[in-house]
Order: C-alpha cells, then sequence, then structure tokens
C-alpha cells in the first residue's frame, strides 16, 4: 500500500469512512480445471474461478491491489497484469523467469500492487507457455471519486473481450509444435466474451450485447487473442475512441477498431438507431503471407423491445488484408495532451537503441526436418533463465545474464528486401542496462527474414510515447524529422508495421528488470524477446524493494 493512501486511510477511515479516496482491494484467484464446451466439443480448460474470461478486476486509480493466486492446477503458473506500471512493484509483475519463479501446483502467491497514476481499461492473463489463452480477465481502472472523465459521461459501461479458442489442449498444441520446430496449428475460432458465435462446423451460441435506446455506452474493449490482431465492427452505429491502452486520447470517431493482442481501446456507443438486431463482427486482420484463424466470428447488438426473431442488420466486414484502415485508425491515435492529462514526452534521449525484429531457422537434431523456427531481437533469441532474472539481479547472483544485449543490430542489411543468405540466430539471456530516470528511445524496425509481418510489441513496467511509425527501412535522418513530440499517443503494446518500423519513447523511471517481446505469443516462444534492467536511483523511493516472502521458489 503507498504511504499516501496508507495515511489517508489511517487518519480517515473511523472519522469519515466515505471520505476515502484510495481503498485496498482483495481478490482471490483460484486456479482450476473446468469442462467447457464451446464449438460442439467440451475439453478440460485451465480457468480463474472457473471463468471464461475470468473475472474481472474493479478499482479505483491509486488503489491498492491485493491478490492470491491459488493454483490448483498441475502446471506451473504466474499471472501478469499487463499495463499496470508496478512502480517499486517489480516482484508483482508476473512474468515467469523474469521477475518471478512459477507458482507450482498446490502453492499460492499474493500480488501486491498500487494503480498509482492509472485509471482506463486494461487486461491480467497468464504468462507462461500458452495458457493465457484461456487464463485472462479486465482490468477496469476508476477515476479518483469525485474526478469525471474527459468526454460525456456515459449511462452504462460493458467490457468486450476478443480471444481465440482451441478445440485440442492449447498446451499440447504448442508443445506438438515445439518438438516438430514448425508453426503451432492456429485456432478454430475467435471469441466474443467467451462465445465463439455462429462456425461452418457448429451452431454455437453468439454474445448478445443488449442496449437501451437513446444512450451512451462506454465499451472497453480488450484483445486478449493470442496470435491474431482483430477488427471490431458494429452494424449501424459509429463509435468514439476516447481511450487506448489506459491513456486518454483526442476523441475520434471510426465505424471498426482495430486492436492487436494486449491491446485495449475505450469507445463511445449511442444507441440513436431504429430498434432492431444488429450484427457485430470480428475478424483478423493480416496482410503478410502466413497461416492464420481466417474465421470470423459474430455477436448481435439488440435494442430492448426488439420484437422476437428479427432480422439481422448486417455490415461489411473489413477486408483481412485491409492495411489501410489499420493505418488510418493508428494514425487517428493522439494523446489528450490536456492541462490535467500532459503528454510528458522525453525531449532529450540517454539511450538510442536500434532493434530488428525477425523470424529465423536454427538447427534441431530433434526437430522432423533437422531445423526448427525462431524469432529474434538483433539477431538474439532470448533464452529464459531457470531462475528468475530479477531475483538473480536482486541478489547478485553470477552466470544467470549478461548485461551485453545488442543496442544496435550485429550487421546491417536490407532489413525489408529480400532475406539475407544466413537466417541462423544466436540465443542468449542478454539483457540491456538503464540508469534510472534516464530517457529512452527504441526504434523497432520489421525484416522481410523469412516472411514479413506485423509484430504487436509489449513492454512490461512502463508506457510509451509512439513518436513515429513508417513503412520500409527507418531512416536515422529524415524520419526523426517528423516525429511527433506534441501528442503522441501514449500505449504499453504497440504493432510495429509489416515491413516497416515504429520508433517509440520512455522515462527509465521504475527500477527491476522489464520485458520487452512481442505479444504474438507464437513468436515469444520462438525467441522475440528481451529485457531491460534498470538501476536503483538514490534512496528508497528510487530503489527497489526486497522481495515479499511468499515468492515462489524456482
Amino acid at each position: 500500500m503507498n504511504k499516501s493512501c496508507f495515511g489517508a486511510f489511517l487518519l480517515l477511515a473511523f472519522l469519515f469512512p466515505a471520505s476515502v479516496d484510495c481503498l485496498v482491494r482483495h481478490y482471490n484467484f483460484s486456479v482450476v480445471l473446468t469442462n467447457t464446451t464451446k464449438l460442439c466439443s467440451s475439453k478440460p480448460t485451465v480457468t480463474v474461478n472457473g471463468q471464461f474470461p475470468g473475472p474481472t478486476l474493479y478499482a479505483r486509480e491509486d488503489d491498492n491491489v491485493i491478490v492470491r493466486v491459488i493454483n490448483h492446477v498441475n502446471r506451473n503458473l504466474t499471472i501478469h497484469w499487463h499495463g499496470i506500471r508496478q512502480l517499486r512493484t517489480a516482484w508483482a509483475d508476473g512474468p515467469a523467469y523474469v521477475t518471478q519463479c512459477p507458482i507450482q501446483p498446490g502453492q499460492n502467491y499474493v500480488y501486491n500492487f498500487t494503480l498509482t497514476g492509472q485509471r482506463g481499461t486494461l487486461l491480467w492473463h497468464a504468462h507462461i507457455s500458452w495458457l493465457r489463452a484461456t487464463v485472462h480477465g479486465a482490468i477496469v481502472i476508476l477515476p479518483k471519486r469525485g474526478v469525471p472523465y474527459p468526454f460525456p459521461k456515459p449511462d452504462k459501461e460493458k467490457i468486450i473481450i476478443l480471444a481465440e479458442w482451441w478445440k485440442a489442449d492449447v498446451e499440447a498444441v504448442v508443445n506438438q509444435a515445439t518438438q516438430s520446430g514448425q508453426p503451432p496449428n492456429v485456432s478454430d475460432a475467435h471469441t466474443i466474451n467467451g462465445f465463439p458465435g455462429q462456425v461452418p462446423s457448429c451452431s454455437s451460441q453468439g454474445y448478445t450485447l443488449h442496449v437501451k435506446t437513446g444512450k451512451t455506452y462506454l465499451l472497453r474493449i480488450i484483445n486478449a487473442a493470442l496470435n491474431d490482431e482483430l477488427f471490431f465492427k458494429i452494424a449501424g452505429h459509429n463509435l468514439t475512441v476516447v481511450e487506448a491502452d489506459a491513456s486518454y486520447t483526442k476523441p475520434f470517431e471510426t465505424d471498426t477498431i482495430f486492436l492487436s493482442p494486449g491491446q485495449t481501446t475505450n469507445a463511445l456507443l449511442k444507441t440513436d438507431q431504429a430498434i432492431g438486431k444488429y450484427l457485430i463482427a470480428i475478424n483478423p486482420f493480416m496482410d503478410a503471407p502466413i497461416g492464420y484463424n481466417n474465421v470470423t466470428s459474430f455477436a448481435t447488438l439488440r435494442y430492448k423491445k426488439t420484437p422476437p426473431n428479427p432480422k439481422t442488420i448486417l455490415t461489411k466486414i473489413p477486408p483481412q488484408n485491409d492495411t489501410p484502415k489499420t493505418k488510418a485508425f493508428i494514425d487517428s491515435l493522439r494523446s489528450l495532451n490536456s492541462k490535467q492529462y500532459p503528454a510528458k514526452v522525453p525531449l532529450n534521449v540517454h539511450h538510442s537503441l536500434f532493434l530488428t525484429i525477425a523470424v529465423g531457422v536454427n538447427p534441431c537434431d530433434t526437430c522432423v526436418n533437422g531445423t526448427k523456427l525462431v524469432a529474434d531481437i538483433n539477431n538474439v533469441s532470448f533464452v529464459l533463465p531457470s531462475i528468475a532474472l530479477l531475483q538473480a539481479h536482486y541478489y547478485n547472483i553470477g552466470a544467470v545474464f549478461t548485461d551485453d544485449f545488442p543496442g544496435n543490430p550485429p550487421f546491417r542489411f536490407n532489413y525489408t528486401g529480400p532475406s539475407p543468405a544466413n537466417i541462423q540466430t544466436t540465443n542468449g539471456t542478454r539483457l540491456y542496462r538503464l540508469a534510472y530516470n534516464s530517457s529512452v528511445q527504441v526504434v523497432l524496425q520489421g525484416t522481410s527474414v523469412i516472411a514479413p509481418e506485423n509484430h504487436p510489441t509489449h513492454l512490461h513496467g512502463f508506457n510509451f510515447y509512439v513518436v513515429g511509425m513508417g513503412l520500409g527501412n527507418f531512416d536515422p535522418v529524415e524520419d526523426p524529422k517528423k516525429f511527433n513530440l506534441v501528442d503522441p499517443v501514449e500505449r504499453n503494446t504497440l504493432g510495429v508495421p509489416t515491413a516497416g518500423w515504429a520508433a517509440i519513447r520512455f522515462r527509465a523511471d521504475n527500477p527491476g528488470v522489464w520485458f520487452l517481446h512481442c505479444h504474438l505469443e507464437v513468436h515469444t516462444t520462438w525467441g522475440l524477446k528481451m529485457a531491460f534492467l534498470v538501476e536503483n536511483g538514490f534512496g528508497p523511493n528510487e530503489s527497489l524493494p526486497p522481495p515479499p516472502r511468499d515468492l515462489p521458489k524456482c
């Protein structure tokens, strides 16, 4: 619990209980196997509290959140609170073997963190192997009491979680792919709040969004899919985007929302159309020549007083390779940059990194073709250790990692042109060291090695500003002249365009070890990840505290 909240609680709890703005929120997450039926087939599924999606975590800005996670399944587990800054609470961040060892079967761990200066929609999910396919849920952080939204107050709020569903055991899918060295089987359907809707092979129940005429709804939309970027569209209705990744944006109107895995978008929906039943569609975006789940899933928006068995009002679904639509949506995102919510973009850069993102092929004696697909950043396929990196850092344990991660690629080539002859990568557990409070610029350069592809990239422990983006190779002379240093969108996850680049800036004001990785689970599994080691500053308020006593052991 942070000091200001703790002080307020002690001073006011008995005298003025209603006036305490920051509270301690307690949650219990029981991880269990639940028999689940979808797409006309059943399987045991790892869930939290027997729910898919899992329970929503509600809190307010500056609240202290305590979640006890009890592992009742026969698999190791961790939970990541995606987008939570975790200021000086790196031990609660959750990625396995990065900030903690997994919670072993029959064990439990208490995640304890404070929502300092954050409000909006985020998500939580498992962060080990592919368990987040079914172990995920929403995080709703309301503003402080008495603080209004910087947009018209909605009449009601609705959570929309988009995900993927496999008929098979997802862990078996990834294990088979790992053993063969080949890509894993794609999912069988996309889901909206757990419902796949009608698919060709099965008449499954779909999700219904019930609304009343003349109201304004705040939709909290989350892409919890493992490997698919998704379009979201409601027939006959426009949406006004007001937030991305729990950061307020300048409002803009659109008929289609686009989200990469791990991204969230808040949008206002006005129910100003005729009473009836309207189609909701989610379909994947893919502008690269690779395999993916191309199934569109459907739900419906239904007005109150709609008669039984009405004709569904349809909509035109975006083409699955509609790059112009995704670009238009991304280009429309701008930070609110108001007096109350300023965009604090670092103007002076202490660390300037150029990171190439690629897929490669390495030898594998046990794989089908004697090779396996891998992925890398600056030609390093990251290898997770057998002890958590944060523990090794805090206790100064040697031979776990090195701090020599390359800030530039080992060799230069035409990144978005033909593949180079040698597409092997190196393996390593290499971190990049940052001084406390230093400002960092990272240019993420997509490549065409094997095949170009969009890479949704997530940074733990920080928000960043997306100051630039483009197609082709980054030009270090000309492209920075076009950077937006005034009101760039603030995010925790961004999609690096197919055969393109993106530039981000952030301030390293959070001591600890922080993961940077592709949020396509297939690429993370292949090694498309690295980590920053942020040193302590001066004094306890700028330093990583000791680990909690119940921190899991490896």
